[in-house]
């Protein structure tokens, strides 16, 4: 995993929250493979923050599922079947393509400039080959779009579920052009919400959720 400090002039709160950030979003692309042994020592050097947030951090995370603590050793990274990444993609896919579908009517196009602008993020950070860039821009397009029915309980569902999807071939897919036909189609996913085209947005949602999944193997 890159070495990466956490801001130092944050809160406890805040930096827990952000090596617990940084951690699930390594664990997720790959940097942070499963089986691998990571512990609160060396995690708080690498970060230059005390044990207390990284310990916390890593207990969050063992609830999330993402690590397991192993008896006087730290925590490992956990594996996830390939059942349970069919099955989450599968709810995400149902999920989120009928979302999009019922915000294509109340879609604000006076809008339009700001969602271009997150939807450029995550084709800037392929260019640039920024793996946690581009997972931050693609969580965030996805999340302010799906406010827009201001169901909070959906918004939180919806991204639990893109936080527990593993990527784990993500960094060997940064430069093929799949990985930024999925970044671009942001672009045409707004297309259709312009058009108000709830049928098109059903079927190009649903497949641009199934594409990203298949394209990642574990």
């Amino acid at each position: 995993m890159d070495a990466r400090r956490a801001s130092r002039g944050d809160s406890h709160g805040n930096l827990r929250n952000e090596v617990e950030n940084m951690l699930s979003t390594a664990i997720v692309i790959g940097e942070l493979a499963p089986g691998t042994l990571v512990t609160v020592p060396s995690l708080a050097a690498q970060f230059a923050v005390s044990a207390t947030p990284v310990r916390e951090a890593m207990v969050n995370l063992q609830h999330r599922g993402f690590v397991e603590p192993v008896r006087n050793k730290g925590f490992r990274v956990t594996h996830m079947s390939e059942r349970e990444t069919r099955e989450i993609t599968t709810v995400r896919a149902w999920l989120e393509s009928s979302a999009m579908a019922a915000i294509a009517p109340i879609f604000p196009r006076d809008r339009i400039g700001e969602f271009r602008a997150l939807a450029d993020q995550g084709v800037r950070a392929i260019d640039e080959g920024d793996l946690a860039g581009y997972l931050d821009a693609d969580q965030g397009f996805h999340r302010e779009i799906l406010r827009l029915l201001e169901n909070e309980r959906l918004s939180q569902l919806a991204t639990s579920l893109r936080q527990e999807t593993r990527l784990g071939s993500l960094a060997s897919r940064i430069e093929t052009p799949e990985l930024r036909q999925s970044a671009t189609e942001h672009h045409l996913i707004l297309d259709r919400l312009m058009e108000a085209d709830a049928a098109g947005l059903l079927v190009l949602v649903r497949d641009h959720v199934l594409r990203d999944a298949a394209a990642c193997p574990h």
